[in-house]
């Protein structure tokens, strides 16, 4: 599943490209996503110009006037910029021409993604409004998640990933950041010190950051806007490294795998605790 770096680089990858573009058409091939495509979007954006492409959370907004055009990635979707009569392929379900020739094109396999049409302000949006702040925010901080935390007795992975707590740190940024730490995924949310939730949400910020800046993170399915696909894999420190000796610790230190929340979950019981 795209986490938030990866949809944050598709973000970057597509803004130079819709960024104060006209639509000229919606092409909606497959109606049926994770929630159906409403059919305002075919009728109402077409003579809209986008004039923002955010992102909240795992979700993008692509702003046009009052209105915001709602994309998810879901378990495998992907963006991608090419000129409008390329073909479309199986699993093309969405394409916003734009009057540059090219077009915005919506490629979901398992059709676990969406395409909403917003009115109004999309922060009172039921997808939005419970959702916790942005990681790389100044919203964010090691006194946010220390005062969340008091009383909690769920482990720390889970907390973290919570999105109530802060959006988009998912499994494999989770356990990147609680190795940087020093802090054992399956502690006690409330049994951890501030000192040490200022340094978790300080290397939260840097591993999302350094994701971001690398290209995101591939497992499988993402592909970049661009077609071509991340490699921050490639600088993962404990994630899918079981048996491996620790990068801090060394030999005959190892990385463990135990499964937390029914995720997996990557650690070294030597310096993390």
């Amino acid at each position: 599943m795209p986490e938030l770096p990866e949809v944050e680089t598709t973000r970057r990858g597509i803004e130079p490209h819709v960024l104060n573009q006209p639509v000229r058409k919606v092409i909606v091939r497959q109606p049926q996503l994770r929630w159906p495509i409403p059919a305002a979007l075919k009728r109402e954006l077409p003579g809209r110009t986008f004039t923002a492409v955010l992102r909240r959370a795992k979700y993008l907004l692509l702003q046009a006037g009052d209105n915001h055009l709602l994309l998810h990635l879901g378990m495998s979707g992907r963006l991608r910029v090419l000129d409008a009569d390329t073909p479309a392929g199986k699993h093309d379900h969405l394409d916003i021409i734009l009057n540059s020739g090219q077009a915005l094109r919506l490629n979901d396999p398992r059709r676990f993604g969406a395409a909403l049409w917003l009115s109004g302000n999309p922060d009172e949006h039921s997808l939005f409004a419970h959702l916790g702040p942005e990681p790389l925010s100044e919203g964010f901080t090691g006194k946010t998640l220390f005062q969340s935390s008091r009383k909690r007795k769920l482990a720390v992975k889970n907390f973290i990933m919570d999105a109530s707590v802060v959006v988009g740190v998912g499994n494999i940024y989770a356990s990147e950041a609680l190795h940087r730490s020093g802090i054992h995924p399956a502690r006690a949310a409330g049994r951890i010190s501030y000192a040490r939730y200022e340094q978790l949400a300080g290397n939260i910020k840097r591993v999302l950051a350094d994701s971001i800046t690398q290209g995101g993170t591939t497992l499988r399915d993402f592909v970049g806007a661009d077609g071509g696909t991340g490699y921050y894999q490639l600088a993962l420190s404990v994630y899918g490294k079981n048996g491996q000796p620790c990068p801090r610790c060394g030999p005959p230190h190892l990385i463990r795998m135990a499964v937390i929340g029914q995720r997996s979950s990557f650690f070294c019981p030597h310096c993390q605790h």
